[in-house]
């Protein structure tokens, strides 16, 4: 097996026994990026001689030691570009600082190593909406890897990183984890610092990590969460050791099985690996319990004023004026604005923008935004009442497999509701991961099918360690 290809959890022990070197772990993750990123398209970019540079400094001492992590585009390394899978940030921009999540990885001896494409600004769930390349999904070239951390999911499947890390703000880790096959965990909202991601949905974005296995996830976790000041939402709260739940048994947790996450028009695929799933769970002695979340079908719309409006607001500051692109045609001042905003967003964002500036308009804020949060407790509210009831709870992470391009490319609604599954987490602040379940036939191909497991606020030790038994399994 190649490094590329190894987990970091094995790369660890290999690192200790002096077996090999960061370097040569580097090396090996650079020649996997060109022998196939043209055919994948997972990185925008990469600076070798910098990681190189890193892994010979690093500390073999630290937990991640040597260990090179990539990076989605919206998460700012210093010095390095932070395009957001946008033109408006793509000719010019560099990263003067470290992001909360870089420092922390950091200080645990990892070594930053590549920019991986994105649906611009976040906003997506194919990659398609990247105005900079196109991502493929390494299990069929033909299909999306997910979104937006296309390119965070596609790079873990196609070994062209050991581990990445993404953005979660509707299902932004969880989905493409699905459709590639990984492991994708989005942690309790306010676990992971938001400084130096570049904002979508300030109450709904959070980091997280896409690894190859539950153990890998469970590791980064350790080095990504804990309070950080210069960010608001950062929660001051203990950070256990996410590992210490690993390779217990599962006898006796109560799994919730919410009626509205298996109804009908889910793929028959889909449909069969999850209750798969679910009977192996209950044969390592966990208990099925049927549940309600009965505001299931107000949480794609909901999203879609909440999110938005936040994003009308946070990407205001990309103006021509300070950074990014600016027109060369504008002949005053207003007309700068526009034509630099006109020019360098993409269909999707400019959609997003309009959307949240009119539910944000005076006369539709009280019939849109404030019902949509009212709506959002309710939500919320469901999931508490469940949790009185359930330890976690286990639906698809999507309702089908990853689609072919352009399927859904004059459709936005249709892949708007792909997030049907993963959306309410986000809303209700909780902790979710996908893992693999198996596959399922589509268009005469085997596609990866992702089981979702959700977990009360700040259990992630629980979540992972019902992941990590069916995993083993």
């Amino acid at each position: 097996m190649s490094l590329a290809a190894s987990t970091i959890s094995a790369l660890r022990q290999r690192l200790a026994s002096k077996e090999i070197t960061p370097r040569d772990i580097v090396t090996d993750v650079a020649k996997a990026i060109e022998a196939q990123n043209a055919t994948i398209g997972a990185y925008l970019s990469w600076d070798v001689e910098k990681a190189l540079a890193e892994a010979d400094k690093a500390d073999l001492s630290q937990p991640l030691g040597g260990i090179p992590i990539g990076i989605k585009d919206n998460i700012n390394v210093t010095g390095e570009p932070c395009t957001c899978g946008s033109k408006m940030l793509a000719e010019n921009y560099k990263a003067p600082y470290d992001a909360g999540a870089i420092t922390k990885l950091r200080g645990a001896g990892a070594v930053p190593f590549g920019r991986l494409n994105m649906d611009e600004f976040a906003m997506g769930s194919s990659t398609e909406n990247s105005a900079l390349g196109v991502t493929r999904n390494p299990r069929d070239l033909d299909r999306i890897p997910g979104g937006s951390s296309g390119g965070s999911a596609a790079a873990v499947a196609g070994n062209l990183a050991i581990a990445t890390l993404g953005s979660d703000t509707g299902g932004s880790i969880r989905q493409p984890a699905a459709f590639c096959g990984c492991v994708g965990i989005k942690p309790t909202y306010g676990r992971v610092s938001r400084y130096g991601l570049v904002a979508f949905a300030s109450s709904l974005d959070q980091i997280g990590p896409i690894t190859k296995t539950v153990e890998d996830a469970a590791i980064l976790l350790n080095h990504l969460c804990g309070k950080d000041l210069r960010d608001s939402t950062s929660l001051d709260v203990n950070v256990p050791d996410f590992t210490s739940g690993l390779g217990r048994d599962i006898k006796g947790l109560r799994v919730g099985l919410p009626k509205e996450y298996f109804i009908s028009g889910i793929h028959a695929g889909v449909s069969a690996r999850v209750n798969d799933a679910i009977k192996k769970l209950e044969s390592l002695g966990a208990i099925p319990v049927e549940i309600s979340l009965p505001h299931t079908d107000v949480g794609v719309s909901t999203y879609y004023i909440i999110a938005p409006a936040e994003a009308s607001a946070n990407l205001a500051r990309f103006d021509g004026v300070r950074y990014g692109h600016r027109s060369s045609d504008a002949k005053d001042l207003m007309e700068h604005y526009m034509m630099s905003r006109e020019e360098g967003f993409g269909p999707e964002v400019k959609r997003r923008i309009l959307l949240g500036t009119y539910v944000l308009s005076s006369g539709y804020y009280d019939a849109y935004y404030i019902k949509a949060q009212r709506a959002r407790t309710l939500i919320r509210q469901d999931f508490e009442k469940a949790f009185e009831n359930v330890d976690v709870i286990v639906s698809p992470t999507s309702p089908a497999p990853a689609h072919k391009f352009g399927e859904l490319k004059e459709d936005p609604l249709a892949a708007y509701l792909e997030d049907i599954f993963t959306i309410p987490v986000n809303l209700a602040g909780l902790p979710g991961i996908s893992i693999p379940c198996g596959t399922a036939e589509e268009g005469g191909k085997q596609l990866p099918v992702g089981l979702q497991i959700i977990g009360r606020p700040l259990d992630e030790v629980t979540l992972l360690r019902v992941a990590d038994a069916f995993e083993k399994a």
